[in-house]
């Protein structure tokens, strides 16, 4: 390799910094010299100059939060992909070699990029994901023994123990009040308490460690201890 030759590829190896406007004043003087007698590196610092300016676009605080998929990519992505398929395949670009004028811009372009790509593979992780089936609801008859109190009841089976999910009206409000699920053989075991809200529409889930095939009914006590309401399964 000539000396000139040596020279031309150290000087081009300025491209990159050259475009983000990194370099020393020295290094621009020497670089802007080469450039007025150089064609090819002028056009060269052409073709960088407007990712410089993209770059200035990004934010580096935005690349530590954890991205998400925005609303509706997950249908964006599945009618590309059918359209694609319907004309038989995506177009085809020729491939072009990163060439060594893009290196110094690496680790920027890498940063800028690694939010898209990020919230692609989360979208594609959501598609992918399958959906659960819903738990199994088994109604059950709730007796109001207040009678200011109207309730109703699902049984909800789990591996660990057995929820219900109660909604009801006629609780009073504030007042606290404890539910305990009856196994099979006589014990009371806790399932939570909630606080009542009157007149208005109460919903919550109670859970036991009891299991549903041990579970025959549970009861609705208030703050004196006296039932409200009880279910027999």
């Amino acid at each position: 390799m000539s000396r000139a030759d040596g020279e031309h590829r150290e000087l081009r190896e300025l491209l990159g910094a050259a475009a983000l406007g990194a370099l020393e004043p020295a290094e621009q003087d020497r670089l802007q010299a080469h450039l007025d007698g150089c064609p090819s590196c002028r056009a060269e610092l052409a073709e960088l100059t407007p990712l410089a300016a993209r770059l200035a676009a990004v934010d580096p605080d935005a690349l530590d939060e954890t991205p998400t998929p925005p609303p509706g990519l997950g249908a964006a992505v599945l009618a590309r992909i059918a359209a694609e398929e319907q004309r038989g395949g995506p177009p085809r670009h020729r491939a072009t070699p990163l060439s060594r004028r893009r290196r110094a811009l690496r680790p920027v372009l890498a940063g800028a990029t690694v939010v898209g790509v990020a919230a692609a593979g989360a979208a594609v992780g959501w598609l992918a994901r399958p959906v659960p089936d819903p738990p199994p609801l088994e109604p059950v008859s709730v007796q109001a023994v207040d009678p200011g109190v109207e309730a109703r009841a699902d049984l909800v089976p789990h591996t660990w123990g057995v929820e219900v999910r109660l909604t009801g009206t006629g609780f009073a409000d504030g007042e606290v009040y404890r539910v305990a699920v009856t196994d099979d053989g006589g014990r009371e075991v806790p399932a939570g308490e909630f606080l009542g809200v009157g007149g208005a529409e109460l919903r919550c889930n109670l859970s036991s460690a009891v299991l549903r095939d041990d579970a025959v009914g549970f009861e609705v006590v208030d703050d004196d201890g006296d039932v409200v309401a009880r279910s027999d399964f």
